[in-house]
């Protein structure tokens, strides 16, 4: 088995390789209306204490400068405008963040504010009121501060979209009990509102891969008024595809990964296939 530390290079290696088809399909993709929108998350912005979902500053601004140079980056309500509207000719990128550490406010989010960058910032509202960090940082003896609520109405004054991440960062596939359902969706979008006072309308799954979804979260989510919910287990939003439900990718601080994802490589494109959601709409 190759293990990582040989594997990052050959996925640079391949990228690089595969280049010129990508430009080639990104090309063909765009004149017939296909381009797709490519919805990115990022965790944590910091140089200092890192964990598995941390970039560095300079990688992170790294990374942006590059999309900026080859893509538009837009709103998450323009990424869900395309999306349903069937037609997208320009090679789109949005932004979002999950969980809601205080770090980002540090670098990362004032310099993409400054430079007009526009953001959707996903927050677990228990951990925001209660200024309590997240379990894996406190397993790892490494407690590291999520925002605070006054953080995230300097954010929303700023322009920055808010959402909801649910409470306790709770996996909502396990979650069984409609009550612990409603609590986890609907409750971390109250308690966001109350923050902002302003309505909150998008939902990301927390750790957001197929296991971690389920179609009564859907129903919920749908029902309680949200405009759209966010997965992240790395798919491709193509124009046509359910508008309500955004596939994201996880924005690598590996140069070649991040590269090999955000260019759409084909061979990932048609192996991922959607989640499967139900009709969630049919009780509403």
């Amino acid at each position: 088995m190759i293990n990582d530390a040989c594997r990052d290079p050959l996925i640079g290696m391949y990228y690089l390789a595969t280049l010129p088809q990508r430009r080639r399909m990104a090309a063909r993709d765009a004149a017939v209306g296909q381009a797709p929108v490519i919805v990115l998350y990022y965790h944590r912005v910091a140089d200092d204490h890192p964990n598995d979902w941390t970039i560095g500053v300079e990688r992170f601004k790294a990374q942006i400068e590059w999309l900026r140079e080859r893509f538009e980056i837009i709103s998450l309500l323009e990424a869900q405008t395309r999306v349903g509207s069937r037609v997208n000719h320009a090679p789109s990128v949005c932004l979002t963040f999950d969980d809601g550490y205080a770090d980002n406010c540090r670098y990362a989010l004032p310099w993409l504010i400054d430079q007009g960058i526009p953001l959707t910032y996903f927050v677990s509202t228990g951990h925001v009121l209660q200024e309590r960090p997240f379990a894996p940082d406190l397993e790892r003896n490494c407690p590291l501060a999520p925002n605070a609520p006054e953080q995230i109405r300097v954010l929303a004054e700023a322009g920055v979209e808010l959402g909801a991440h649910t409470r306790w960062h709770t996996d909502l596939g396990s979650v069984t009990d409609p009550a612990q359902l409603h609590d986890e969706i609907v409750g971390s979008k109250r308690d966001l509102e109350a923050i902002v006072g302003r309505a909150v309308r998008y939902f990301a799954f927390p750790f957001g891969l197929k296991p971690n979804l389920s179609r009564a979260a859907f129903r919920v989510a749908f029902q309680s008024g949200f405009w759209g919910v966010c997965s992240a287990y790395g798919g491709y939003n193509r124009p046509g595809d359910d508008p309500f439900h955004i596939q994201r990718i996880h924005a690598d601080p590996r140069w070649g990964r991040f590269c090999n994802w955000v260019t759409s490589d084909r061979h990932r494109r048609h192996r991922i296939e959607r989640f499967d959601a139900g009709d969630y709409r049919s009780e509403f």
